[in-house]
């Protein structure tokens, strides 16, 4: 009777983990139990995961209005007096490759929101902002990292000048940039 339950017991694990049944576990951390900035929806939610949301829309009538400003990932569009947007992108393969554009400026003392548009659906990523001496930065938003396709937009507060890295938690040697603040 022993030895049918020890031959058992190799042969359970064996189907087990042979099922055809998904993993139970994933690559990224569970989501956020905290809602949106926006407070309008949760990470899993079609505005949270490339769907319609107020944010893009924003940038695409300010940029209307800002003189034809260009729509490309390196320009800044203000926000009407309350401050500038800056989008920084995770392409496809960003973990190799990096974000774009890897370098950014905004005006001192003023408010920002970066736009985190993550259309990488091969690695989660993130934004994070450090200042000079390598201390954080504060962002209001979901900082968790994600699997896109999907957008984030982290506000924040006004900066003095100098140079601050953002940068990818998960790829912090590859996915990086500088943001200057003059």
């Amino acid at each position: 009777m022993r030895r049918l339950i020890l031959l058992a017991l190799p042969v359970a694990a064996l189907v087990a983990c042979s099922s055809g049944a998904a993993p139970g576990w994933t690559y990224a951390p569970a989501a956020s139990a905290s809602a949106a900035a926006s407070g309008a929806a949760g990470s899993g939610s079609p505005a949270a995961s490339g769907g319609a949301s107020a944010a893009p829309s924003l940038v695409a009538s300010a940029g209307a209005s800002n003189g034809g400003a260009s729509g490309s990932p390196a320009a800044s569009t203000p926000l009407g007096a309350g401050g500038t947007t800056l989008t920084i992108t995770a392409p496809v393969g960003a973990a190799g490759s990096g974000f774009q554009p890897t370098t950014l400026t905004a005006k001192a003392n003023t408010s920002l929101t970066i736009h985190f548009d993550n259309q990488d659906n091969q690695a989660p990523h993130n934004v994070e902002l450090k200042d000079a001496s390598g201390a954080a930065v504060q962002l209001g938003g979901d900082t968790q990292f994600f699997q896109g396709p999907g957008t984030r937009d982290y506000t924040v507060q006004p900066l003095a000048p100098g140079t601050y890295q953002y940068f990818c938690v998960v790829h912090p040697t590859t996915m990086k940039g500088d943001l200057t603040i003059q």
